[in-house]
C-alpha cells in the first residue's frame, strides 16, 4: 500500500477523472444522439456522476493540506484543472437540459391538436383553439421541466449537506490525529528527561560506591599498619 503523502490524492484525481470520462461521453459521445426519456434518464446519470465528481474534488481538497509546500503547487494546479473541467461540464448540463426542453417544446408544437370533446378534431379553421392547445402542451412541458429542476435542486442539496457533514467530521477527526500526535511528542519528550535524570543517578551512585569503597580501603590499610606497628613495637 502506498503511504506517499500525495498517494490518497492521486487516487481521488483518478476517480474524477473516470466520472468526466463518463460525464464527456453521456454529453458528447454515445449519449448524443438520444432522444425523448433515454436522453433525460441519461442526463440524470450524468447529474449523479458530477455529484461524485463534486465529492473527489471535495476530497482533493482536504489532502492537499497534507502534502509537502514543495510539492503542493504542481497539485493546487491540478485540483484547479479539475475545478475548471467541472464547471464546465456543470454547465453544459444545464445548457443540454435547456435544448432538449426547447427541442421537445417545439416537437409538441408541431403536432396535430389532440382530439376535442367527443372524439372530434378541433376546427383547423380556428387559430385560437390550435394555438390554446400548443400552449397548454408548451406549460405542461414546462411544468414537467421545473419539477424535475427542483428535484435536481433538492438532490443537490441533500448531497452538499451531506458532504459538509463529512467535511466536518473529517477535520475534527484530523484535529484528533494532530492532538494525540502532539501529546506522544510530549510524552517521548519526557522520557526522554526522565532518561537522563536516571542515568545521571546511576552514575552518582557508582561515584559515591567508589568513594565508599576507597574510604573502606584506606581505613584497612590505616588499620593494619597500627597493628603492624604494635606488634613489630
Amino acid at each position: 500500500m502506498d503511504t506517499s503523502p500525495t498517494a490518497l490524492f492521486d487516487s481521488y484525481e483518478q476517480d474524477f477523472q473516470q466520472f468526466i470520462e463518463s460525464i464527456r461521453d453521456k454529453l458528447e459521445g454515445s449519449g448524443k444522439d438520444e432522444v425523448g426519456e433515454q436522453r433525460r434518464a441519461t442526463l440524470r446519470r450524468v447529474e449523479m456522476d458530477i455529484d461524485e465528481a463534486d465529492e473527489m474534488v471535495s476530497q482533493m481538497e482536504i489532502e492537499i493540506q497534507g502534502i509537502p509546500q514543495s510539492l503542493r503547487t504542481s497539485y493546487l494546479s491540478r485540483l484547479k484543472s479539475a475545478k475548471t473541467s467541472l464547471t464546465t461540464y456543470k454547465k453544459s448540463l444545464t445548457d443540454v437540459r435547456a435544448t432538449l426542453a426547447r427541442t421537445e417544446l417545439l416537437s409538441s408544437s408541431s403536432k396535430s391538436p389532440s382530439p376535442g370533446l367527443g372524439g372530434e378534431y378541433p376546427n383547423t379553421d380556428d387559430p385560437y383553439t390550435s394555438d390554446r392547445s400548443r400552449l397548454l402542451a408548451g406549460t405542461n412541458i414546462l411544468e414537467d421541466g421545473t419539477k424535475r429542476l427542483q428535484e435536481s435542486q433538492r438532490i443537490a442539496l441533500e448531497t452538499e449537506e451531506q458532504g459538509a457533514d463529512i467535511l466536518t467530521n473529517l477535520r475534527g477527526q484530523r484535529e484528533q490525529i494532530e492532538n494525540a500526535r502532539n501529546t506522544l511528542w510530549r510524552a517521548d519528550t519526557a522520557i526522554d528527561r526522565a532518561s537522563g535524570t536516571v542515568k545521571k543517578m546511576i552514575r552518582r551512585m557508582y561515584q559515591q560506591r567508589a568513594v565508599t569503597y576507597a574510604i573502606i580501603t584506606v581505613l584497612i590499610l590505616l588499620i593494619v599498619i597500627i597493628i603492624w606497628e604494635k606488634l613489630s613495637g
